[in-house]
């Protein structure tokens, strides 16, 4: 019988990775995270004035990272990135995600 021996994540372990971030979600090894803590794009780039069930305008971002073509194009990355939480995750991890009523139907439908 072999030994398994895991990944080692202490050197990622206290650090900001800066980057894409399925690539970098895609450096850590599986079932090694107790939490994940998302604040992903809310995709508000999209034609015409976005407002708040009050009427008044929302101020949306205007950065690419904010920026998809089409809400398949969006629903295509939060599918990528949500996997990736997934397998990164121990089994009893937890999955913390920020979002606004813009956004977070969407994620859950998912």
């Amino acid at each position: 019988m072999g030994v398994v021996t895991k990944p080692d994540i202490r050197p990622m372990l206290n650090q900001i990775l800066v980057g894409d971030c399925i690539a970098e979600l895609k450096k850590i090894p599986s079932r090694s995270i107790d939490v994940v803590f998302a604040d992903p794009p809310y995709n508000l780039q999209l034609s015409g004035d976005l407002t708040r069930p009050d009427q008044s305008r929302v101020d949306g971002v205007d950065n690419d990272w904010d920026k998809f073509d089409t809400f398949a194009a969006y629903d295509q990355f939060t599918r990528e990135w949500m996997a990736q939480c997934r397998r990164v995750l121990k089994d009893n991890g937890t999955l913390w995600v920020i979002g606004s009523y813009h956004n977070i139907f969407r994620l859950c439908r998912l």
